[in-house]
């Protein structure tokens, strides 16, 4: 008796719908590879912003705003170009409201960054790396600040997408020349006819990272005063003792510069004081000595020394105070007649209307209660308003008396603007597009009882 074959071949109507599931699950699968999921499209343009060398001092403004007037036309945005300094190109974006005589937002950014060097960093400053392994995203600017513009424009992609339209107008501004003290930028633009036209009631600028959960938001800073302290003397025999050498005379300001230094670092190491709150000074170069081919000439004394000093007022600070110190301590015209203060730059801790220029932070702020809730709503949460322990654009304008808040939703991320290996993770980039729809939301839609002019046109 043989052995039968019990095998039996399937129907074929059962293997035609096993054929026809597998050519499913391979097409969804090709399609899946095929097309990148939204985030990763925002990271993709988050990285090809990056990629752009905008560096000071010869920043690619031009290749910047063509990718930026490209990404606006996606997201439905009108774009106009500024050129209110030669070479400067301000970037002004709107995205109109439904009642527009309402006071508008201003969302701000830089596009410029600062140099690099490109040897002491383990991905190249402007690669955009993505390190799969830990999430980072390495370039210059990633922190300081074309993540905050992008976010901006991600989130009202979002938006758009889901319908949404504000009741007032959004602008959003992409801004030359922060790096080196906006004054062929912000500082032009808030002068300027379109900036008048455009009702401004709040401005949104740039922050700085957190390393632990809560975000930092920043409601006024510090005023930048640049001097240069210089030092005259009679030269001599670098092998001579003698009085009123002007090294001599430069090194007795630069101790009581120190001294008064310590005391305000002291504060803050304490814990009495967050590093917004005192007076900072530090100083960023010295220059003396009569130059050989070689490195200097060793045995005279110069006859000319002189000190940088880059130092950063609050705006709760005795101004009149740190004048006479300056006058009588530091660089006093007692010291043999030899010693001059020349500032650089001086920013005034005063609004044009004589008040500190500070936005409030606090319940008699409806702008601040909005943002609030706003980042709360989307997952957040802010820590303590401070003020920004150096300089941004958002100084012009408090400067003209419009509330302006700094804010860069970054946690759980190191400081690392103008650092080497300058990064941030692509979940925090993803989630602070989240923060900026909900505020954008909030901000859009927000009714102060008052009267917009459409609404009077409705009764």
């Amino acid at each position: 008796m043989g052995t039968k074959n019990l095998t039996r071949k399937p129907p074929a109507s059962m293997a035609t719908a096993s054929t026809t599931l597998l050519l499913s699950l391979a097409l969804l699968a090709s399609a899946a590879v095929a097309s990148p999921s939204p985030d990763a499209d925002s990271i993709s343009r988050f990285q090809e912003y990056l990629r752009i060398d905008t560096a000071q001092p010869a920043p690619d403004y031009a290749a910047a705003v063509a990718f930026l007037r490209d990404q606006a036309s996606e997201a439905g945005l009108e774009a106009r170009t500024l050129e209110l300094a030669a070479g400067k190109p301000l970037l002004l974006l709107r995205w109109p409201g439904r009642r527009p005589s309402l006071p508008s937002i201003l969302l701000n950014s830089h596009t410029d960054v600062v140099p690099s060097e490109p040897q002491k960093w383990d991905h190249p400053p402007f690669s955009a790396a993505l390190d799969e392994a830990s999430g980072r995203i390495y370039a210059r600017g990633s922190q300081d600040m074309k993540c905050v513009g992008m976010q901006y424009l991600e989130a009202i992609r979002c938006l758009r997408s889901a319908g949404f339209v504000p009741d007032r107008n959004i602008y959003i501004t992409f801004v030359p020349d922060e790096e080196i003290g906006g004054h062929e930028g912000v500082e032009l633009f808030v002068s300027s006819k379109e900036f008048k036209e455009m009702n401004v009631g709040l401005v949104l600028d740039e922050g700085l990272a957190s390393p632990g959960e809560e975000y930092r938001v920043f409601y006024a800073e510090r005023s930048p005063w640049w001097l240069t302290i210089k030092a005259k003397g009679a030269p001599g025999h670098g092998a001579k003792l003698y009085d009123g050498s002007a090294m001599e005379n430069l090194i007795k300001s630069m101790e009581a510069i120190r001294r008064f230094r310590t005391s305000q670092f002291n504060l803050v190491k304490s814990g009495e004081k967050a590093e917004g709150d005192v007076v900072s000074v530090n100083f960023a170069y010295l220059k003396a000595g009569t130059p050989t081919p070689t490195g200097f000439v060793m045995n005279l004394q110069p006859s000319e020394a002189e000190v940088g000093l880059d130092i950063r007022i609050p705006p709760s600070a005795h101004v009149e105070a740190l004048e006479r110190r300056l006058v009588e301590e530091w660089a006093p015209s007692s010291r043999n007649l030899t010693c001059e203060a020349e500032f650089k730059q001086k920013m005034s801790v005063l609004d044009n209307f004589g008040k500190p220029a500070m936005t409030p932070a606090d319940s008699t702020n409806p702008w601040w209660l909005l943002l609030e809730e706003a980042v709360k709503s989307a997952g957040g949460k802010l820590g303590k308003p401070e003020i920004f322990p150096a300089s941004t654009d958002a100084r012009y304008f408090r400067q003209i008396g419009l509330p302006a808040f700094g804010f860069s939703p970054m946690a759980n991320t190191p400081i690392l603007l103008h650092d080497h290996n300058e990064f941030l993770h692509k979940d925090e980039y993803l989630k602070g597009i989240g923060i900026y729809e909900s505020i954008i939301r909030a901000l859009a839609t927000h009714k102060d009882g008052a009267k917009d002019d459409e609404s009077r046109a409705e009764l």
